[in-house]
């Protein structure tokens, strides 16, 4: 992609969020479908069903598709090939976030008496903390789209068993076989977990858990992904293509 067709793309981007755009039909200029890019990549896009820390489909996402920037993408399918020589799939929670989607997490968090899924995803937390700690923002990196929230399964693990309404409701940081059944292996907390024992280096979860960090940190590193600290799930592209543009075209 030139510099020029990525300087459009980032001023039809700011026109969309400014409200002077129309609705978008597939993946912004520059991005691409990570199924396009890694197929074998397994995709468990939690925002389009209702297994997330809000408990329903966020707005914006219409599809359950990992969209990413074309360099984040081939960074990805890079990663990939990496693990799957030690007998392991990456596995994605989250891709590309519509700016709406940001702004119905903050909705959310704005509502006190919806507290339905405080048990899994924040049960030591009161829900009007999660805004100040910055477990909640009003913008997020995944708007860029070179951040991604990625796992690693065994080979052949594919996605998890499905999760309704009305299924338990379990800690996020209880231990492997008590919590959600994840396909992932035992990272020590659950996706989407806020919660002390979700930050990548906590000294507080087994060496087994550490070393499947390890593992993880090591092979996105390598790639040129930069983690969150605070979530061991959390990469962005340190070279991302668009670091000052927040995209907000519905995933479809």
């Amino acid at each position: 992609m030139t510099a020029f067709a990525r300087t459009l793309a980032a001023a039809a981007a700011v026109l969309a969020l400014a409200g002077c755009g129309g609705q978008s039909s597939g993946p912004p200029e520059g991005f691409t479908r990570l199924a396009d890019v890694a197929p074998e990549i397994v995709q468990e896009v939690r925002y389009h069903g209702e297994h997330n820390f809000v408990g329903r489909p966020i707005t914006g996402y219409e599809a359950p598709e990992c969209w990413l920037t074309e360099e984040a993408a081939q960074a990805l399918a890079a990663v990939q090939a990496d693990v799957t020589a030690k007998g392991y799939s990456l596995k994605v929670y989250d891709c590309y976030r519509p700016q709406r989607a940001v702004d119905d997490f903050v909705a959310w968090a704005e509502d006190p008496a919806d507290d339905v899924t405080r048990g899994e995803f924040y049960p030591r937390l009161a829900k009007d903390q999660l805004f100040p700690l910055g477990l909640i923002a009003a913008k997020s990196g995944h708007s860029r789209g070179s951040t991604v929230d990625v796992t690693l399964v065994p080979l052949g693990a594919g996605a998890s068993p499905p999760w309704v309404v009305g299924d338990p409701i379990v800690d996020c940081a209880a231990p492997v076989g008590e919590r959600f059944a994840d396909t992932s292996i035992d990272m020590g907390t659950g996706f989407d977990c806020f919660d002390p024992l979700a930050a990548t280096a906590s000294p507080d979860i087994t060496a087994e858990q550490q070393a499947n960090r390890e593992l993880l940190v090591s092979a996105m590193e390598a790639a040129g992904f930069v983690n969150l600290p605070e979530e061991w799930w959390h990469y962005t592209l340190a070279d991302e293509p668009f670091p000052e543009t927040f995209f907000d075209a519905p995933i479809t």
